[in-house]
């Protein structure tokens, strides 16, 4: 009876050990906040959970989503997530306001962003220059599109004071907000710019979907869509920095091997809906705005601090260290 009691306890010993286990051996949960996870321009962060990346480096993510980057951006100044994807910019904006966050991984060459004019207004809206006394949407204030929108106006000889933005958010909401005519233009991103495209509701004023168009508009090419952390944290967590710019080197080169149709076969169904070809057309196009290998586009920072100086007071006055925006170091050290 004393053995039948002993193997009991050796038995309940093993079965707490081997649940315990797993816990004790758990990745410390990073927390990605996504400014609206379901743009094109984002598609690497869901694409790497699609193929099992993040799991292959030994890593605990989750990704959540925000409708615009500023709002993620303050999650990650909060300290409520350990990292975001979203706009390389605000790493520039946020170091002339005393924070220090850089990009570890760089996912689109250009901002992938359509300033798009609603089909009602676009008689006598051909250009940004004719955008006074109208109301154009952005995602957010503060927000990427509030940075391109306000300097493509600039550059067309439009001050501030003539026009008016209205944070719309994206997809469903912006569409809505330009058939109510509550904005008579607005900057959006795929896939939205291929179905008010195909509805006819909406025609482009402006690409930044390409190299050459985005160099024409904002005069070099201009890093958008990337992963950064605030800098303390990578400096204390380097081996968890290094895994993830791996884990996101490996999904850009999954996006330069495959095609839009192998690509969409990894998204939740809730990213096309009920028009999947409309989804695998708009990715397609979208395909040459990403890097190949996460590394920041030679360039491409100086493009963004030029942009950002236009307008906003702070940078013109901040001497801006653009090494503490971005680092390739991470890759190269996943690399080795």
């Amino acid at each position: 009876m004393r053995a039948f009691h002993r193997h009991l306890l050796a038995a309940a010993v093993c079965s707490a050990m081997a649940a315990a286990a797993p816990f004790a051996q758990a990745a410390e949960p990073i927390t990605i906040m996504v400014g609206g996870i379901n743009k094109i321009i984002y598609l690497p962060a869901k694409l790497t959970e699609a193929l099992g990346y993040f799991k292959d480096e030994g890593l605990n993510v989750e990704l959540q989503s925000q409708p615009a980057g500023v709002d993620a951006e303050n999650q990650l100044i909060a300290g409520a997530v350990q990292g975001v994807v979203g706009f390389y910019d605000h790493t520039i904006d946020l170091q002339s306001k005393g924070k220090e966050i850089q990009a570890i991984a760089v996912f689109c060459k250009v901002p992938g962003e359509v300033e798009l004019v609603s089909t009602k207004a676009a008689p006598t809206f051909k250009t940004m220059a004719d955008a006074k006394g109208k109301t154009l949407g952005v995602t957010g204030l503060g927000s990427s599109t509030e940075f391109l929108t306000r300097y493509l106006a600039d550059r067309q000889g439009v001050a501030t004071k003539d026009y008016s933005l209205l944070p719309v958010g994206a997809g469903n909401t912006f569409v809505a907000a330009m058939k109510q005519d509550r904005i008579q233009a607005g900057m959006t991103t795929e896939p939205t710019v291929s179905e008010m495209l195909k509805t006819g509701d909406a025609k482009v004023l402006v690409d930044l979907r390409t190299e050459k168009d985005t160099t024409a508009a904002l005069g070099g090419l201009y890093p958008a869509a990337s992963f950064y952390v605030q800098n303390a944290w990578a400096e204390s967590h380097k081996e968890q920095a290094a895994k993830l710019a791996h884990a996101f080197a490996r999904t850009m080169e999954y996006i330069h091997t495959h095609s839009a149709e192998e690509i969409a076969e990894k998204v939740p169904r809730d990213y096309y809906g009920s028009d999947k070809a409309l989804y695998v057309q708009a990715l397609a196009a979208s395909l040459p705005m990403f890097t190949a290998d996460a590394k920041m586009p030679a360039g491409g920072p100086e493009t963004v601090l030029k942009v950002l100086a236009t307008y906003k007071p702070l940078i013109k006055s901040k001497n801006i260290d653009l090494a503490k925006t971005y680092t390739n170091a991470y890759l190269a050290a996943s690399a080795k």
